[in-house]
């Protein structure tokens, strides 16, 4: 029987001698393990393995960069069809005449908002440096798209899946990280990715919400 109150396990209550001193939560996987706090036990068992310290490995470091890399890059292009024109893109009057159709007030401010923080926001991912940032300005934007577009309906031209994708994947680098392979390593966010992660993700849905409740 677990008693959580002291965080130990009593023994003679169905358990072996040694879990004696065993925590609520196993550390072991990532800890090296202290054998002067067990007691003996039966030669071959797991807790005679010695536990190497946790550290990063190449696969999340990997995964993350071609993440970054991917959605970085989907939005720059993004972002230089909205400010520049390029790829067919409509250019900030373009992009401002079509806002203007959605509802928005403000529409030309709101379209340089737009497309400077899908073209600085898609660059700094793909570098890895204030992700945190990135990513919450990202999924700001893709927070109004689905706010709009939802009533379409998932699937189809008009549906949110590729929008719900994006906003995934921003979700998801704004609190993963970046990995080692980015800018951004050993930096103070890059240490404390969760703490990082709330506090950029308030910043961004307080934008969200003041682009979508007060210009429209």
């Amino acid at each position: 029987m677990h008693h959580f109150d002291d965080s130990t396990t009593r023994v003679g209550e169905g358990t072996s001698p040694y879990d004696s001193t065993t925590k609520a939560f196993d550390t072991t996987g990532y800890t090296p393990l202290d054998k002067s706090t067990v007691d003996n036990h039966p030669a071959g068992d797991p807790l005679d393995d010695d536990r190497r310290k946790f550290g990063w490995t190449a696969g999340p470091d990997l995964g993350l960069l071609g993440l970054r890399a991917v959605l970085g890059g989907i939005f720059v292009l993004h972002g230089l069809q909205k400010v520049f024109g390029l790829f067919g893109g409509p250019g900030i009057n373009g992009f401002a005449q079509s806002l203007d159709k959605m509802g928005y007030r403000e529409s030309v401010v709101l379209a340089w908002v737009t497309g400077v923080t899908e073209l600085a926001g898609g660059g700094l991912l793909v570098l890895g440096l204030f992700t945190p940032l990135a990513a919450a300005g990202l999924l700001a934007i893709m927070a109004n798209v689905i706010a709009l577009q939802y009533k379409g309906g998932f699937f189809g031209p008009g549906g949110v899946e590729l929008e719900l994708a994006l906003a995934g994947m921003a979700f998801a680098a704004l609190f993963a990280g970046p990995g080692r392979a980015a800018l951004d390593y050993n930096r103070s966010w890059f240490r404390h990715p969760l703490a990082a992660g709330f506090i950029a993700l308030l910043l961004g849905a307080g934008g969200a919400a003041v682009t979508f409740f007060v210009f429209r």
